[in-house]
């Protein structure tokens, strides 16, 4: 217990969350890929590319959120999350539901892979509420919503409900993910250009604020209500994920994100924002029916964005935490450029490469494991070992996400 309270590796929930999430993206892409290839099945109680999608979602996604948020947490309200054993037991309730994934049965993988987001969001709640930053609860609402995802998902997988809510499930909790990128990323991008380079004045407007999460907003209610979803919802639905898509394009330009170019750390960030309007506007485009995601639009939400933006959150917090300055070095730089091609060969791929279907899925998956492989192989040692200046303790200036 002790050596555990004094591990480095277990004393701020990025550390451990942050690898594990990179080792499994590097580890689970390939095994979806040989599936894939072999037209095999999985030993899972729904079909493999559910589960491909179930836990990029709810496998690698939440991690990094894991991650990210016991350490913004702790710094929003100057309270401890936990560290030592209670954080190695949180870690590894993740862990399993990972492998109970593939080994199954169904019934343990649903009670195991259902109790992480509430034991989470408990962790997450106590902090917030006893210092009264009630601004920032909107994670746990996030949480509680992830949550009510993912078991409507096993509830289908189980034939507890229909199985048409197991794609239903996915989406949503996609929607939901999406949000939190938006309201995230809209904080900290405009704000940490800012601050780093001279002369950028990012600009917002309230309208396109409004209309980037209200959309997004509208979006997650009308898949909400798949089931009931006729053909006029189905136009309503492509029209405003049209409008959605120029909103957050607009959104993008006011933040004159173009100037950080000189600098990889921040401008990962606007590149891989880039993508959600991306897939917005793929969606929109094939077809845009509530509830249902399209490949196309699904890999530009999960690698291009959700990917980009988690690696370069991971990176960035990484180093300010560990007390490293804030620089791309090698390890970032192949990273970030690994990440955007296995977007653009996982998106355009049955354009650029027509008639070969496998050959652009296998090359993103390489571009893939080869980000994911970087940040593991540079990320190890400053992730297990202290901090480089031991007396100042993992402080580090706090991420804030209010303006």
């Amino acid at each position: 217990m002790n050596s555990l309270s004094s591990s480095a590796f277990l004393s701020v929930g990025f550390r451990p969350f942050y690898l594990g999430a990179a080792l499994f993206a590097g580890v689970s892409v390939p095994l979806w890929v040989g599936v894939y290839l072999a037209s095999a099945p999985l030993p899972t109680a729904y079909p493999a590319y559910l589960w491909h999608m179930h836990e990029m979602l709810f496998g690698f996604g939440l991690a990094v959120m894991a991650g990210f948020l016991l350490t913004a947490v702790r710094n929003w309200t100057g309270l401890p999350t936990p560290s030592g054993f209670a954080l190695a037991s949180l870690f590894v309730l993740w862990l399993a539901g990972r492998v109970i994934a593939i080994t199954g049965p169904g019934l343990l993988y649903l009670v195991v892979d259902s109790a992480f987001l509430p034991w989470l969001a408990i962790c997450l709640a106590v902090p917030i509420w006893r210092a009264g930053n009630f601004r920032n609860a909107f994670v746990v609402v996030v949480l509680t919503a992830l949550w009510l995802c993912n078991l409507a998902f096993h509830a289908a997988a189980e034939n507890v409900i229909s199985a048409a809510h197991l794609q239903t499930s996915i989406t949503v909790a996609a929607d939901v993910v999406l949000l939190l990128m938006i309201v995230i990323g809209g904080r900290i991008i405009p704000v940490f250009s800012a601050n780093a380079v001279d002369g950028l004045r990012p600009r917002t407007w309230r309208v396109v604020e409004a209309a980037s999460i209200g959309l997004v907003l509208l979006i997650t209610m009308l898949d909400i209500a798949a089931p009931l979803a006729n053909d006029a919802m189905r136009l309503v639905q492509t029209w405003i994920l049209s409008a959605a898509g120029a909103a957050h394009l607009l959104r993008l330009i006011g933040w004159r994100v173009w100037q950080t170019r000189s600098n990889m750390l921040l401008l990962m960030l606007p590149l891989s924002y880039l993508w959600i309007p991306i897939h917005l506007l793929l969606r929109g485009y094939f077809g845009g029916a509530p509830g249902v995601l399209t490949s196309v639009a699904a890999h530009a939400l999960f690698v291009g964005a959700m990917a980009g933006l988690m690696l370069s959150m991971m990176t960035r917090s990484a180093l300010g935490h560990t007390g490293r300055p804030l620089r791309a070095g090698w390890a970032e730089t192949a990273c970030f450029i690994f990440i955007q091609f296995a977007a653009l060969l996982r998106v355009a791929g049955p354009w650029v490469i027509p008639g070969q279907p496998a050959l652009p899925i296998v090359l993103a998956a390489v571009f893939w494991c080869a980000a994911f492989g970087s940040f593991a192989l540079a990320y190890t040692p400053i992730l297990t070992r202290p901090r480089i200046e031991p007396d100042l303790a993992e402080a580090f200036k706090p991420i804030h996400l209010e303006r």
